[in-house]
C-alpha cells in the first residue's frame, strides 16, 4: 500500500498529464522511422521539466516497463541502462 500512495503522488505531478500524453507512446497504426523520432524528442522534451523524471525512470526500470518514455528514456535507451547498471 506504501509503495501505490507514494506512486501516486509522484505520478499525479508528472508533466506528461493530459493531452500531450500520446506522445509517450507510439499510435495503433504502423510509425515511420521520422515520425517515431520526432514523437520521442516530443515526449523527451516534456520530460526536460518534469519535477518527477527521476521518480518515473526508477518506477520504469523496477518494473522493466516494455513500451513508451518514460523518465526521458525510450525503450532502447532503458534497456542499455539495465544492461550497464547489470554489469
Amino acid at each position: 500500500m506504501r509503495m501505490a500512495q507514494a506512486l501516486d503522488t509522484w505520478q499525479v505531478k508528472a508533466s506528461c498529464r493530459g493531452p500531450q500524453a500520446e506522445a509517450f507512446f507510439p499510435p495503433a497504426h504502423p510509425e515511420r522511422k521520422d515520425e517515431r523520432a520526432k514523437r520521442e524528442a516530443r515526449a523527451k522534451a516534456i520530460c526536460g521539466t518534469c519535477p518527477v523524471k527521476p521518480h518515473c525512470l526508477e518506477y520504469a526500470l523496477a518494473i522493466h516497463e516494455p513500451h513508451g518514455i518514460w523518465g526521458g528514456l525510450n525503450e532502447a535507451e532503458r534497456k542499455q541502462l539495465l544492461e550497464r547498471t547489470a554489469s
